[in-house]
């Protein structure tokens, strides 16, 4: 990706921008000189990353609270509209990933990962694309998961998070068809283990061999995937796998 590219005017909405994947997306993009908006549970933390993404304030904007919850999403996409004038581009990002034999899930489990992994994607998603189509152009990135959304591993059972994730994944195929001749895009990334605060330094080691190549995966390599799906504007319905050859088969 050429480390030049600018995205002056452009404006970017990313759900679960506080930490994480989200925050780094949202930092290389104040970078490169795009309008950022994110939104998280926690306004604290929100405005920490704010101040990193732009210290003038100028290129950022957030919105704190569930993104489940619709009147949050409205809030979300109208901070776009109202203080950069557009929404271009719309990172799903918020998520949750949850691993338990399927008998150990509670009814409290089911419903936070759908709430979270399914519902805010829902709801922030709609209000977006009824913008984008009246723009005549737009695109969606959903952050999805690798290994449980597409490639189950035996060690790490989580079929919840394959239920959710997997879902958004069929979502991303299908919106790509429906709003293709409109002028928007939709794709997604679908990461291995990355490097984030989810995952405590002590586990890595461990985790590392849930890859072919053996290692976990950085931030900046989701980030460096995002920007190549904004980029080439002739992807769309793609679901990119970073995520260290767990995609490909069975090792």
């Amino acid at each position: 990706m050429n480390s030049l590219q600018n995205l002056q005017g452009k404006t970017f909405a990313i759900t679960g921008g506080s930490s994480g994947i989200g925050k780094a997306v949202a930092i290389e993009l104040g970078k490169r000189g795009a309008n950022v908006v994110i939104n998280g549970r926690r306004e604290d933390a929100l405005a920490a990353a704010a101040r990193e993404i732009d210290p003038t304030g100028e290129r950022v904007a957030y919105v704190s609270g569930s993104i489940a919850d619709r009147a949050v999403a409205e809030r979300f996409v109208n901070a776009a509209l109202t203080r950069f004038g557009s929404l271009d581009t719309l990172v799903n990002n918020a998520g949750i990933f949850m691993a338990k034999p399927f008998t150990a899930y509670t009814a409290e489990d089911y419903d936070a990962l759908l709430t979270t992994n399914l519902n805010g994607f829902f709801h922030v998603t709609q209000l977006a694309v009824s913008e984008m189509q009246k723009a005549g152009s737009g695109h969606i990135v959903n952050i999805t998961a690798s290994g449980a959304g597409e490639q189950p591993i035996k060690g790490v059972p989580s079929v919840l998070t394959s239920l959710t994730k997997g879902g958004l994944n069929a979502a991303t195929r299908s919106l790509a068809i429906e709003l293709a001749d409109q002028g928007i895009r939709v794709n997604a990334v679908a990461p291995g283990v990355i490097k984030t605060p989810m995952h405590a330094p002590e586990t890595h080691a461990a985790m590392a061999p849930l890859h072919p190549l053996g290692r976990l995966g950085e931030e900046r390599e989701i980030v460096e995937a995002i920007l190549y799906l904004d980029a080439v504007a002739f992807i769309t319905g793609e679901i990119l796998h970073v995520d260290g050859g767990q995609s490909a088969g069975r090792w």
